[in-house]
């Protein structure tokens, strides 16, 4: 299997980006996937949701961005979730000052990652809830981005300019990226406007928009002030089984395009 690079990304913060970021890495970690989490937010909070204190960091993203170190050298197994994680400090935000004195800075991230792909299935990237030089970096590097959306009336909003930037990218320095699709997240049945925006997403996206749909569910809130995955926090809870479910709905999907590009 060749490693797929998925950035997660919306630029409006509070839709369950980081969320989806750790619990799809210890979702596709317990199908035996050997996944990479890469934390380029400079909140580190897929850091702290991941059991790692950011503040005690001997090397970080931060190192990789500026070439002071490989990522093999910033990564750290997630052992009680299967996972390695490349994480983030608060210094990141340091970074994307030093970063806008470089050359081909929008690629540091692309070309840190590229020596690793044989070693992953997954490498997901948590992007910061904005499109700066960071996101860039995230989005250069990705063979796919994965919006999660909340359904709400703003989210759609946001969603065009994201799509745009998106598009622009993949003009300009990516010709491979693609929407790998968008995940509807903190979804509650009982919310009519809720269904209606759902409705939207699948009317004008149609296959992009996952079948998995993450439910509000306490348990998925309360895990990462545990410092781990909702899967290792309470399996049972339907947090966990939702994301259970959208790895395998990944799984498939990728499968099958693999089957339609090499006819077997």
């Amino acid at each position: 299997m060749s490693c797929r690079v998925i950035a997660v990304a919306n630029q409006k913060g509070g839709v369950g980006k980081t969320t989806t970021c750790v619990n799809l890495a210890a979702s596709l970690a317990a199908t035996n996937r050997r996944v990479l989490l890469v934390d380029i937010d400079p909140q580190g909070n897929a850091t702290m949701g991941s059991g790692i204190d950011k503040y005690h960091l001997s090397v970080s993203i931060y190192d990789v961005l500026l070439g002071q170190a490989k990522v093999a050298d910033a990564a750290i197994e997630v052992q009680k979730a299967g996972y390695w994680l490349l994480p983030a400090e608060a210094d990141l935000t340091a970074a994307e000052v030093k970063l806008m004195d470089q050359m081909a800075r929008e690629q540091r991230l692309r070309r840190a990652l590229q020596p690793e792909r044989d070693n992953y299935d997954y490498i997901l990237i948590d992007c910061p809830p904005a499109l700066n030089i960071l996101t860039l970096n995230a989005l250069v590097a990705a063979d796919g981005v994965m919006i999660p959306m909340q359904c709400e009336y703003y989210a759609l909003e946001g969603l065009t300019a994201l799509l745009r930037t998106i598009e622009d990218v993949r003009i300009s320095v990516n010709q491979e990226l693609v929407v790998e699709g968008l995940v509807r997240t903190m979804f509650d049945a009982r919310n009519n406007l809720g269904i209606d925006v759902s409705e939207q997403l699948t009317e004008h996206f149609g296959d992009q928009v996952y079948r998995t749909v993450i439910p509000r569910n306490i348990r998925l809130a309360e895990a990462p002030s545990h410092g781990c995955a909702v899967l290792h926090y309470d399996k049972t809870s339907r947090g966990a089984l939702a994301y259970l479910a959208l790895a395998g709905e990944m799984i498939r999907k990728e499968a099958r395009a693999r089957t339609a590009e090499t006819g077997h």
